[in-house]
């Protein structure tokens, strides 16, 4: 099995291009398949999930391309048949559930088998089915699979009962081709929604209102073909100005939107960091000792991001003082400090809550990656131990970052990828 070797202590300094956002390309991936002709992507870096999500789309017939030195992918979707989604596909990417809307749409139905993915919590799907069947969308749950299919789509007014971004998405593009006009309430904010839009617009629907809490969507029968360029990664852009900040480094990343990363800057700033920013760029210095942060909880955008929750408490590790971590997405974020904790970590765990006393050093030791956002945030703290740092189980981080070890290693980090 893969693993990382880290050899800490190294100031990261230099420039980085930020990717397209995995959490936008699975969505417009999958949204693709309303489109009867082909949707070219560009800066689309292959993400092990965005590999997968591909395989899904194979399966139904999609011709696909992959150009490695423009990271450009092609989706031909002329000729798609309708198909089972298996277990083999989904077991390990939760986004195969993006899959739903988009089938509906286009063959009227859809069997698919219950998504995978990182185990952080309980990430139920019953959002999801709960408002297609408010459509009037028939579903048949069974044998660790679903079956939908269309019957008389007679509400056109759906209210979320939290404000799930992947639910947001699957009616989206199952609702752009419906005959009628379609409201979503209580719809997620999140950029990735906005991106969506965008896409879908560019092909021809007519949506309007992401980025609020109502979404309004007038279907229509037909979608063009369409280049596309998917938005930076925000989370990507987060790790990495974390890990400048931890290692006291002097970084600048390009190719993205500072106002996605708000709060998280003003988290870094509050701690000590100088931090300046253009409308798509970000510069960071780090040249004294952090202080603690002190509260912080995740909550959705564009509140703090709970997938930049570990990345900030692997931070409040060698920060001095005592900070406060509240995750309230999900029940199952922590299961990297046991991990942190090897490496010299001083962190108590009581329920949703971490409290954090910072230490002036970590130590290397061998870990284990236990999903993808928690392993990143243990790369982070082998940059700054003492000695030698492996992570294993990195297939979980190269869900969500491509080639980390050459990005950190563009940077000065001391960084290997060891097959």
């Amino acid at each position: 099995m893969s693993k990382y070797q880290i050899f800490g202590g190294k100031k990261l300094n230099g420039t980085l291009e930020i990717d397209a956002c995995k959490n936008s390309i699975l969505p417009i991936i999958a949204g693709s398949v309303l489109c009867k002709g082909v949707v070219k992507l560009n800066n689309c870096p292959l993400y092990s999930d965005v590999i997968k999500m591909c395989d899904i789309l194979k399966t139904l017939g999609s011709v696909i391309d992959y150009y490695q030195n423009t990271k450009t992918l092609i989706l031909d979707n002329t000729n798609l048949e309708y198909q089972f989604i298996s277990n083999e596909l989904t077991k390990d990417i939760r986004a195969s559930i993006f899959t739903l809307g988009p089938m509906l749409a286009r063959f009227k139905k859809a069997k698919i088998s219950y998504p995978g993915g990182c185990q952080i919590g309980q990430r139920g799907i019953s959002t999801h089915i709960n408002s297609f069947e408010q459509l009037g969308v028939e579903v048949l749950q069974q044998h660790g699979y679903m079956y939908c299919k269309c019957k008389n789509i007679n509400q056109k007014e759906i209210y979320l009962d939290i404000p799930s971004v992947g639910a947001t998405e699957n009616l989206m593009m199952f609702m752009c081709s419906s005959f009628g006009k379609f409201k979503i309430k209580n719809a997620a904010k999140e950029p990735e929604i906005v991106d969506l839009q965008n896409f879908l617009n560019k092909m021809g629907a007519k949506i309007s209102g992401a980025g609020t809490d109502t979404i309004t969507i007038i279907g229509v029968e037909k979608f063009s073909e369409v280049e596309y360029t998917p938005l930076a990664d925000r989370i990507i852009t987060g790790t990495m100005l974390i890990a400048g900040a931890i290692t006291g480094g002097n970084i600048t990343l390009k190719n993205c939107n500072p106002n996605h990363v708000g709060t998280l800057i003003d988290i870094l700033k509050k701690s000590g960091c100088k931090i300046s920013k253009t409308k798509n760029s970000i510069h960071l210095i780090c040249n004294k000792k952090l202080k603690s942060f002190g509260k912080i909880e995740t909550l959705p955008y564009p509140g703090f991001a709970t997938d930049l929750q570990s990345q900030i408490t692997t931070l409040a590790c060698i920060c001095s003082g005592v900070s406060l971590i509240k995750e309230n997405i999900f029940e199952c974020r922590f299961r990297y400090v046991p991990e942190l904790i090897k490496m010299g970590a001083k962190i108590k765990v009581n329920g949703n809550i971490a409290i954090v006393e910072g230490k002036d050093e970590l130590f290397g030791a061998e870990v284990y990656a236990p999903d993808l956002r928690g392993g990143v945030a243990l790369v982070l703290a082998g940059l700054i131990a003492k000695g030698y740092t492996t992570v294993n189980e990195i297939k979980y981080i190269e869900r969500g970052y491509y080639k980390l070890e050459e990005q950190l290693s563009k940077l000065g980090a001391d960084i290997q990828k060891i097959d």
